[in-house]
C-alpha cells in the first residue's frame, strides 16, 4: 500500500478541507459524495448540530468533541460544494464570520465604550443585525426569519421580533388568559369534529404556548426534550417493573401501567439529589 500526502498534512482543518476535496472529485472520490448537493446534506447538517446538543446536556465532553467534529465537517462539505460551484469556500466563509464578530463588537475590536451590562450589548448586536437586515432590502419586520428551523424555535423567533416594535403582552399574565381562550376553542372544535379546525386551534395553543415560555424565560425546545427524556426514563421504568414479572406493556392494561408510573414518579422524587 502506497502512503497518501494525506495522512501528513499537519494542520487538522487543512486535512479535513483536503479529505472533502478528494471525497468530491468526479474521478476518483466516492460515489455518494459527489452525488449529494446542498439540499441533501441540509438535514445531515440540522442533525449533526441537534447531536451537539445533546452531548451538551450530557455533559460528555469526549463524546461533544466527536459531535463538533461531525459538525465542521457539514461546514466543510457546504464549503466544497460551494467551491466547485464559484459560489464561496471555506476560507471565505471563515472570513465573513470573521468580519461579522469584529463589526458587531466595537467594545472589543474598536473604540466602543466595554462600560455597558450584558443586556445592553444584546441590544447593541440586535440593532446591528437589524441594519444588516436593512442593508440586505429586508424591510419586514419578521422578514429573514428561516423558515427552515423546527417549528418551536421559529415561533419564539417570530414572537421576539413582534416584541422588538411593541407587539406583545406585558406580562405572562395575559399571556395564560390567551392560552385558556386556545384551549376552549380546541375543544369546541374537537366538540364539532372539524379537523381543519381542531387543526388550527392547536397550531394556535402551541403557539402561545411557545410566546409563555418565552414570558417565562423558558427555552421551549430545550423544555420539550427534558420532558421527552422524563417520559422515556419513566416508561423504561414501567418495562422494567413488568419484566421482572415476566411480562410486557401489551400484557398489562392502562390502570396498572400507569400505577408503575405514578411509583416510578415518586422513587425519582424522593432520590436524593
Amino acid at each position: 500500500m502506497t502512503s497518501d500526502p494525506i495522512f501528513e498534512i499537519p494542520n487538522g482543518l487543512s486535512r479535513l478541507i483536503e479529505i472533502m476535496r478528494r471525497l468530491r472529485d468526479p474521478e476518483t472520490g466516492c460515489p455518494w459524495d459527489i452525488e449529494q448537493d446542498f439540499k441533501t446534506i441540509a438535514p445531515y447538517t440540522i442533525e449533526e448540530a441537534y447531536e451537539v446538543s445533546d452531548a451538551i446536556d450530557r455533559a460528555d465532553w469526549p463524546e461533544l468533541e466527536g459531535e463538533l467534529g461531525d459538525l465542521l465537517l457539514q461546514v466543510v462539505y457546504h464549503g466544497q460544494m460551494g467551491s466547485e460551484a464559484g459560489h464561496f469556500d471555506v476560507d471565505s466563509i471563515a472570513r465573513r464570520v470573521s468580519d461579522k464578530m469584529i463589526e458587531r463588537h466595537p467594545h472589543v475590536f474598536g473604540n466602543a465604550t466595554r462600560d455597558k451590562s450584558a443586556e445592553d450589548q444584546k441590544r447593541d448586536w440586535e440593532a446591528s443585525k437589524a441594519r444588516e437586515r436593512a442593508t440586505k432590502g429586508a424591510t419586514g419586520v419578521l422578514e429573514d426569519v428561516a423558515l427552515g428551523l423546527p417549528a418551536l424555535l421559529r415561533a419564539v423567533k417570530l414572537q421576539k421580533r413582534a416584541a422588538r416594535v411593541g407587539f406583545d403582552w406585558p406580562d405572562a399574565t395575559l399571556v395564560l388568559d390567551k392560552i385558556a381562550e386556545e384551549t376552549r376553542e380546541l375543544v369546541e372544535a374537537h366538540d364539532h369534529a372539524d379537523p381543519d379546525h381542531i387543526h388550527e386551534e392547536f397550531g394556535d395553543l402551541l403557539f402561545v404556548m411557545a410566546n409563555l415560555a418565552r414570558h417565562l424565560g423558558v427555552d421551549p425546545e430545550h423544555a420539550l426534550r427534558d420532558a421527552n427524556s422524563k417520559f422515556t426514563r419513566r416508561f423504561r421504568q414501567i418495562e422494567h417493573q413488568l419484566a421482572q414479572e415476566g411480562r410486557r406493556p401489551e400484557d398489562s392494561n392502562l390502570a396498572e401501567m400507569d400505577a408503575l408510573w405514578d411509583a416510578a414518579k415518586a422513587q425519582e422524587r424522593s432520590a436524593p439529589s
